[in-house]
């Protein structure tokens, strides 16, 4: 069995490789796949590619496997960026890593390939799989922290059939340990934070990068009265409390007026009064076939806090109302809902909020 090994040059990855050698796989190769946008946005930081690659190359000598570098700049800009870059114009809030799974790492990366040249996919992820006749099914890791089946929750049955997750069964602590007896040349080295194109590019420079600036007015939900000026309603997301620059706080993003470039906050007491304890999911996507059931579980973001809901297809058959147990102060237009029944993750819908349940402003100006 031709094995392809997904190496990042971080610890995961690195680790996933040498269990899958201890495992008896001998026809293993490692990939690195170069995602990052460095010619376009060197200027506004650095990619840290050749770091990674220099990683990795160091674990492949040192257990005599082969590396092959998959340039894959173009595929990733043209069905990973250029969707976050819509759902920033959109006004909603994109969920990138989702897609570089389900389009770059399990798609274009075979493409470029030859699927008939690789019989499994091997990566760093936290998650497990569950084989029965042609099916395979995804299911949680057991580190509840570390369970990253909210960004696989867009993979196809076939994609996972050629998954491999040599670490998912382990906790974080159980992979450093093994770094460490492994002597990794990278076992000291700390995880990759957000979003997995970026390196040390920050956020709002990307943001920047594509969309500009506009001047906007920050407005207070309660009275429509401007609390101060913003450069862009697309740097900013619902539910967000840092980098508004307003004295008086804590205030909180509640809502974007895209359309007059309005960003509308409020404080601590309001963003609790409007947690939302429905929305709807379009967009589907399952894993597998969704059980006869209208209760299950759903995870509003990536983290180990899942909520219990009830979920009732809408009349028009396009998505799922999907009612929470308990109201959720983070629902954010354009970020996925990821369902669960039980330890199986089952798929997911982009979260989208009926305008007439969306929060109400003032008209700007207006006063108590």
């Amino acid at each position: 069995m031709k094995i392809a090994m997904l190496l990042s040059g971080g610890v995961d990855s690195s680790t996933a490789l040498v269990r899958l050698l201890e495992d008896g796989h001998r026809n293993v190769t490692a990939y690195y796949l170069k995602i990052w946008l460095e010619d376009g946005m060197r200027h506004i930081g650095s990619c840290p590619w050749e770091e990674d690659l220099e990683y990795a190359r160091a674990v492949c000598e040192r257990f005599n496997v082969e590396l092959r570098v998959v340039p894959l700049q173009r595929e990733y800009y043209d069905t990973v960026v250029q969707y976050a870059v819509a759902e920033l114009r959109a006004g909603r809030t994109p969920s990138p890593d989702i897609f570089c799974n389900q389009r770059i790492k399990f798609g274009a990366f075979l493409d470029r390939v030859g699927r008939e040249s690789v019989d499994r996919i091997a990566t760093g992820h936290y998650a497990r799989l569950e084989h029965s006749g042609d099916e395979t099914r995804l299911l949680q890791a057991p580190d509840p922290v570390k369970d990253q089946t909210y960004f696989l929750s867009h993979l196809s049955g076939q994609q996972l059939n050629r998954a491999i997750f040599p670490i998912g069964e382990l906790q974080k602590r159980e992979v450093r340990m093994l770094a460490h007896r492994y002597d990794l040349p990278n076992q000291q080295r700390r995880d990759s934070q957000g979003i997995c194109f970026l390196g040390n590019i920050r956020y709002p420079d990307f943001v920047r990068y594509y969309l500009g600036e506009r001047d906007g007015a920050i407005v207070e939900h309660e009275t429509g009265r401007e609390l101060g000026r913003h450069r862009g309603y697309w740097f900013y997301t619902v539910g967000q409390r840092q980098g508004l620059g307003l004295s008086g706080g804590p205030w909180y993003v509640v809502d974007k007026i895209t359309a007059d470039n309005v960003v509308v906050v409020s404080h601590r007491r309001v963003v609790e009064e409007q947690a939302r304890e429905s929305f709807h999911a379009v967009d589907l996507h399952w894993v597998c076939d969704l059980p006869a059931r209208t209760r299950l579980m759903v995870k509003l973001r990536h983290g180990p806090q899942q909520i219990p809901c009830g979920i009732e297809w809408l009349p028009d058959g396009t998505g799922l109302e999907v009612r929470l147990d308990r109201a959720d102060r983070g629902v954010a237009p354009g970020q996925f809902a990821v369902f669960y029944d039980g330890p199986y993750c089952l798929g997911a819908g982009r979260i989208t909020v009926p305008r007439e349940s969306a929060t109400r402003t003032p008209a700007l100006g207006a006063t108590q």
